[in-house]
């Protein structure tokens, strides 16, 4: 089969240990160089961790496999350093269809709204996020990646983990103060530790056909129930980067996997599909069967599962990789302060219970999803197709209507590190939201909202005029800095400038001021990981400290 991706072949480098016979030290460990393991290791690494990252494997992932990359999931990437190449390759996309038979009957926009940085998804070959991420590692002085590194071993007490490592050169020891297993679906390490991962696993298989092809269709998700060219079953269309096309197709559960990726048995459901004078060519075939399972706990003493070491669903919806690029988001940052002595252990506790909250939610959703897809019953079926026929023309119908609920990040709405409200505010951005961007401008230059959060506590305060900011607040909000865990205080305003060490947001459009629902005077605090903390109508720095504290363990 062609190919329109040159794979790249990492160099394995004999680890000092094993040169110099000893064994070896790192603050961080991360297990697995998939997106979601080189997501951790660089964030990590860019807020001034020691990382070492291990895998067992010397290039990316074959196969276009995970392909669609939601806003969030973006926006993380772009504090990275990652977010842009991803969007200038990949194909950028808000629309999905979903037809019954030869008939549209439900569609949806992920963006609806003006003014967002980055659009509700895009579609891009795993094999580019994962380059582009090594490559941005490799820029990362204290990030060492060790490549045809396989762990085959893991112990544990108190104050370390202790992992036994094989590479052509032969095996070493090395000790960590914190691991991260990023090791996949299915994690050898959570195997190491007799962990058990629950769930449910689905009777039904669906064939991967990544097709070469020019073609005119718009940059939309297609979604086909029991359509002429594949009766009784369903099938999905995304259009990827460099002309690849990804086909699903839905296959049943008695269906022969070998005999199904064989190009003899794939070319004509493809024809069926495109028609006899549409010239393509096969780059990559696959057959998957697929679960939605997870961890009880995702951390375990020095040990942190993310991604699908941690949990697993279908991929109707997104959910994998943009599930497992928030994990990372969720846990760099509170390892950073527990490693740095500014919260306590018990601050990780709170990245599995938001992660498992998050997880179930995904669970939740891609369960329906596929239970809607690939109906268990005559029953089933008889009121899904029915659903189908209704909802072109009955709006109650399309709300039925599942071919896969897409990734959205999750409202921690419930979480121990929110400080509730005092004060009535309108809309969605409550204590737990994850932070609706907005256009800015400021004196660097910088456009969008997310880009200036950071990972660290910034404090956004509200006034129509920077320039008429009283002295007594703007000395406030700068002594927010003067803390063992620091805030920065961003000034948002409609004009004018804020005094000296403090930095000025323009609201250029209104956006952040309508989506917050800020009043004069309004604080918004917001955690490292650009969710929402706590929110004020009037400005108390005792009542912002507290926060903080609260949203670190602290309290």
């Amino acid at each position: 089969m062609p190919s329109t991706f040159s794979y790249p072949k990492f160099d394995y480098r004999r680890p000092p240990e094993i040169s110099e016979g000893r064994d070896g030290h790192y603050p961080v460990v991360v297990v697995g160089a998939g997106p979601v393991g080189l997501t951790t290791a660089i964030d990590l690494a860019q807020q001034g961790c020691d990382v070492l990252l291990l895998d067992n494997d010397d290039t990316v992932s074959f196969g276009s496999r995970g392909v669609c990359y939601a806003k969030r999931a973006l926006e993380v990437l772009d504090r990275l350093g990652c977010g842009e190449e991803m969007v200038q390759k990949g194909v950028s996309w808000n629309v999905g269809r979903t037809f019954f038979r030869e008939e549209e009957v439900f569609s949806f926009n992920l963006c609806p709204q003006p003014d967002h940085h980055r659009p509700g998804m895009i579609n891009l070959q795993q094999y580019y996020l994962e380059d582009y991420l090594v490559k941005r590692a490799q820029q990362l002085p204290n990030l060492e990646m060790r490549f045809k590194n396989t762990v085959i071993a893991l112990t544990q007490d108190e104050g370390k983990a202790s992992l036994r490592v094989e590479t052509p050169d032969g095996a070493y020891t090395l000790s960590t103060d914190w691991l991260v297993v990023a090791d996949g679906a299915r994690s050898p390490i959570r195997t190491m530790m007799g962990l058990d991962i629950d769930g449910k696993i689905f009777m039904d298989r669906f064939l991967i056909a990544d097709v070469v092809m020019k073609a005119e269709y718009p940059a939309e998700r297609w979604f086909w129930f029991d359509p002429p060219f594949h009766p009784n079953q369903s099938v999905l269309l995304h259009r990827q980067a460099d002309n690849v096309w990804r086909i699903d197709f839905q296959l049943g559960w008695q269906a022969d996997p070998e005999e199904e990726k064989k190009p003899e048995n794939v070319i004509p459901r493809i024809k069926a599909m495109l028609g006899d004078e549409r010239e393509f060519e096969l780059e990559w075939v696959s057959v998957y069967t697929f679960q939605c399972r997870r961890m009880n706990s995702f951390n375990h003493g020095r040990v942190l599962f993310v991604g699908d070491a941690a949990h697993q669903v279908s991929p109707f919806g997104a959910r994998g990789a943009n599930s497992g690029i928030q994990d990372a988001d969720n846990l760099a940052w509170k390892l950073k302060l527990v490693m740095d002595g500014k919260a306590p252990p018990e601050l990780l506790d709170t990245y599995s219970d938001e992660r498992v909250f998050a997880a179930d939610e995904n669970l939740m959703n891609s369960t329906r999803s596929t239970d809607f897809i690939t109906p268990k019953s005559a029953v089933s079926k008889t009121f899904r197709n029915a659903v189908l026929g209704l909802a072109e023309h009955y709006p109650f119908a399309r709300a039925l209507v599942n071919s896969g609920r897409l990734s959205v990040p999750s409202f921690y709405s419930e979480s121990r590190l929110n400080t509730p409200d005092s004060d009535e505010f309108a809309g969605d951005m409550v204590p737990g939201a994850p932070m609706d961007d907005a256009p800015i401008e400021t004196a660097g230059g910088e456009r969008w909202l997310l880009g200036v959060l950071g990972n660290g506590f910034k404090l956004l305060h509200y006034v129509p005029d920077a320039s008429a900011l009283d002295a007594a607040t703007a000395q406030a909000l700068a002594a927010l800095a003067d803390a063992p865990i620091a805030v920065e205080a961003l000034v948002v305003a409609e004009r004018g400038t804020a005094p000296a060490g403090l930095k000025t947001l323009i609201d250029t459009k209104g956006r952040i001021r309508e989506r917050y629902d800020l009043s004069p005077g309004a604080s918004i605090l917001a955690r490292p990981d650009q969710h929402v903390a706590a929110r004020w109508r009037a400005l108390d720095v005792a009542k912002v400290r507290a926060a903080v504290a609260k949203a670190s363990c602290n309290a």
